[in-house]
């Protein structure tokens, strides 16, 4: 399967695989940031929200797992270190020093934005060149959209809840 993958795609493969691997540290760092995330924050709709953080920790894995399928049909390797996910990686991790939820929230849809790009450029090089990495860019860049608009969502609560707060304490004055 993996020459033909490579005969069949027409473009630059080794380029390709470099590409592919930046995604794949990038996915183990977001698994671990919303994993680590979920399991340390505190604050208000924390037990909501830690459940939705675990299912995107999940998805992001099964990205992963994508990637270095992908990758090794294209018969390259997948990065194998962990150390070298930091250098790879453009999608930084923001190690969740602060466990409010809400500023978890931000660092994971900061995580997110970066992740739409960089399977945007991925879907971008790779249509009408390499059908199956498009599809599978196309099949991660829909749930990393999903991700954000829930993060989104959550951090719109939050901000309505402040100024709920904020109206209850200027009549209680």
């Amino acid at each position: 399967m993996g020459k033909n993958a490579v005969e069949i795609s027409k473009l630059d493969v080794t380029e390709l695989l470099s590409q592919l691997n930046a995604a794949l540290a990038e996915e183990w760092l977001a698994y671990y940031q919303y994993w680590i995330g979920a399991r340390i924050m505190e604050g208000p709709q924390r037990t909501a929200i830690e459940p939705e953080l675990l299912t995107h920790a999940n998805e992001e894995l099964g990205h992963a797992e994508k990637l270095a399928t992908r990758i090794i049909q294209l018969e390259g390797t997948p990065v194998l270190d962990p150390k070298e996910w930091f250098k790879l990686a453009a999608c930084t991790y923001e190690a969740p020093n602060d466990p409010y939820v809400e500023v978890i929230l931000k660092q994971n849809l900061k995580s997110e934005r970066c992740a739409i790009q960089r399977y945007q450029s991925l879907a971008d090089l790779t249509i009408g060149k390499d059908y199956a990495t498009y599809q599978m860019a196309v099949g991660i860049l829909d749930e990393e959209l999903e991700h954000e608009e829930d993060l989104e969502s959550w951090l719109k609560d939050f901000a309505q809840l402040k100024r709920d707060m904020d109206l209850l304490l200027k009549k209680g004055k």
